[in-house]
């Protein structure tokens, strides 16, 4: 009787370790690919936005917020989790202005 009770949990097992692997394994692998894209944002940065805004951050603020220019003096305050790419990696600009060596 001991035997065919293990019989009937079985199936239920191998259920569970397909959808974990099928399923979960990916979404988590997922999130933490997210995640360091997200801390990995600086300035300059082309960005999307999940609710489709493209435009370039300008400054990484604490709270997890970001400033993107959408256009030519529109800057907007995003949460650092709703985005959802990063088009282009550049470096940041310079602060200090362009140099005016010869």
């Amino acid at each position: 009787m001991d035997g065919s009770a293990i019989a009937q949990f079985v199936p239920l097992i191998l259920i569970f370790g397909i959808m974990y692997f099928l399923l979960i394994r990916p979404q988590q692998k997922k999130l933490k690919e997210h995640t360091a894209m997200v801390k990995a944002l600086r300035r300059g940065d082309q960005v999307v936005t999940q609710g489709g805004l493209i435009g370039k951050v300008v400054k990484v603020k604490e709270n997890n917020e970001v400033e993107v220019e959408l256009a030519e003096n529109v800057k907007v305050r995003v949460v650092q989790s709703t985005i959802s790419q990063v088009l282009s990696k550049t470096e940041p600009a310079n602060d200090r202005g362009p140099s005016l060596t010869k």
